[in-house]
C-alpha cells in the first residue's frame, strides 16, 4: 500500500512576522513587507522587502542567548525551533535546506572563501545545532528550490529512506543578490504588480519558512474539530520539475516547462483543472514571466482557478519562496481565506488568468503551487486540504 505524505507544522520568519499569525494577520490587512531600503552603499534606495534586523535579533536572544550566527542563520533557527520542539528527530529523519545563495554575504570584504559560505556547512552548522542524525539535504536550484524541497522530502519518505522530514527555506537580501538582478535590469522602480499592465519588474524580499512532512493515514476530524479548522492536515497529492533549457534568465514564451510541471503533478495527483481551488502562482512582475504563466495556465485550461501572487507582499524571496508561498496557500485554506494578488489593477497578460482582486471567502480543498526560475527551471506542487 502506497504511503501518504503530509504536512503537519510550518513557520515562517518575514518582514510581516516572524511567526504564521502575526503574517496571516498582516495579509488579511492588506499589509506589505515592500518599502524603500538602501541596501548598496553610493547607490539610491530601492523597493524591496526586508526583515527588520533589531527585531529579528532582539527574539533570537529571546530564544537562543548570545550566540555567534550569521543573519540569516539567525532567520534558520528562528523558523525550525518551533517545529522540532514537537516533532522528535529520530535516526530516519531528514533534513532539507532550501536556498539559493545562502550565507553569500560572507564574501563581502573577503579575500578567500569562508567556510561558512559552502551550502553543505551551512546546512551542516544548522543540523549539528537541532542535533539532527542523517547527512543534510542542499536543494538549490534558482527560485523553484522550496518548491523542489518538498518534492524532494515526499520523494525520500516514500522510497522508505526516512520516515519523516523537516524542511528550512531562506534568503536575504544582499549587495550579491541585488547587483545580480539590477544586470538584468530586472528591479523595479515601484512597489512590484504581477500581471498589471503597468507592472516594470520585480521586488527582491528575504525570509525564512520552515515545514514539518511525514506519512501514515489522514485521521478522521471530529465534527468540533472541522467547525474550529483544527488539526488540519495538507496531503502532498503531486508534484512535477521540468527545466525547459530555453536560457539562462528568460522563460520559455510558450510556458513548455511550467505547463509540463503543472500537467505531470496534477497527473499524479489524479486532479483534473476544474478541481483546483486555487493557484498560488509564481508571478514575479516581470514583463516575460508573467506572461509564460499566463500561457501555461491556460493550455492546462486553469484560466478560471482564483490565483494570486504573493510577491507584492513579500518580494521575491528566492530560494524561501516556494516554501512560504506554500504555507500562505495552507493558510488560506485552514482560515477558508483567498487573498488578492496585491497591486494588481488591469490585466496585462495575452490570455486571461482569474486574479484575485480582494479578499474572499472560500472552500480550498485542492491547492496548485507553482514556481519558475533562471536556467529554465519549473516546478509544481498539488496539495490537498484534509
Amino acid at each position: 500500500m502506497k504511503k501518504e505524505i503530509y504536512i503537519t507544522d510550518y513557520n515562517c520568519i518575514t518582514p510581516l512576522g516572524l511567526d504564521v499569525s502575526s503574517n496571516w494577520n498582516n495579509l488579511v490587512k492588506g499589509n506589505s513587507g515592500v518599502a524603500l531600503h538602501k541596501v548598496i552603499e553610493n547607490q539610491e534606495a530601492f523597493y524591496a522587502s526586508v526583515i527588520d534586523t533589531e527585531k529579528l535579533d532582539e527574539e533570537f536572544r529571546n530564544k537562543f542567548g548570545n550566540q555567534d550566527f550569521t543573519r540569516l542563520e539567525k532567520m534558520f533557527l528562528l523558523s525550525l525551533k518551533p517545529l522540532v520542539e514537537k516533532q522528535p528527530i529520530t535516526e530516519e529523519t531528514a533534513f532539507i535546506l532550501s536556498t539559493t545563495k545562502g550565507n553569500i554575504s560572507l564574501l563581502k570584504n573577503q579575500t578567500g572563501l569562508p567556510e561558512g559560505v559552502y551550502l553543505s556547512n551551512l546546512a551542516q552548522k544548522i543540523a549539528d545545532y537541532f542535533g539532527f542524525k542523517t547527512k543534510p539535504i542542499v536543494v538549490s536550484n534558482a527560485c523553484v528550490s522550496g518548491v523542489m524541497a518538498i518534492a524532494v522530502a515526499k520523494s525520500m519518505i516514500l522510497s522508505g529512506k526516512y520516515k519523516d522530514a523537516f524542511i528550512i527555506a531562506g534568503d536575504e537580501v544582499s549587495e550579491f543578490v541585488i547587483s545580480g538582478f539590477n544586470s538584468f535590469q530586472a528591479i523595479g522602480t515601484e512597489p512590484c504588480k504581477p500581471y498589471d499592465k503597468n507592472r516594470n519588474g520585480i521586488n527582491i524580499g528575504e525570509a525564512a519558512a520552515a515545514m514539518y512532512i511525514t506519512s501514515g493515514p489522514c485521521e478522521e476530524r471530529s465534527d468540533e474539530a472541522i467547525s474550529k479548522n483544527e488539526n488540519v492536515k495538507f496531503k502532498v497529492l503531486g508534484d512535477s520539475a521540468v527545466n525547459d533549457a530555453n536560457h539562462i534568465s528568460g522563460p520559455s514564451r510558450t510556458g513548455d516547462g511550467l505547463f509540463a510541471s503543472i500537467k505531470s503533478a496534477m497527473a499524479e495527483a489524479h486532479i483534473i483543472p476544474e478541481q483546483i481551488d486555487f493557484i498560488s502562482a509564481h508571478g514575479t512582475a516581470t514583463l516575460y514571466n508573467d506572461e509564460m504563466e499566463a500561457i501555461a495556465f491556460n493550455r492546462m485550461e486553469l484560466q478560471n482557478a482564483p490565483l494570486n501572487s504573493m510577491k507584492g507582499y513579500y518580494g521575491h524571496c528566492l530560494g524561501a519562496s516556494g516554501l512560504l508561498e506554500s504555507i500562505i496557500s495552507m493558510e488560506s485554506a485552514r482560515h477558508e481565506m483567498l487573498i488578492p494578488s496585491k497591486n494588481f489593477e488591469e490585466e496585462g497578460i495575452s490570455q486571461p488568468l482569474n486574479i484575485i482582486k480582494e479578499n474572499q471567502p472560500a472552500k480550498i480543498k485542492y491547492i496548485l503551487k507553482t514556481a519558475s526560475g533562471f536556467g529554465g527551471c519549473n516546478a509544481a506542487v498539488v496539495l490537498e486540504k484534509c
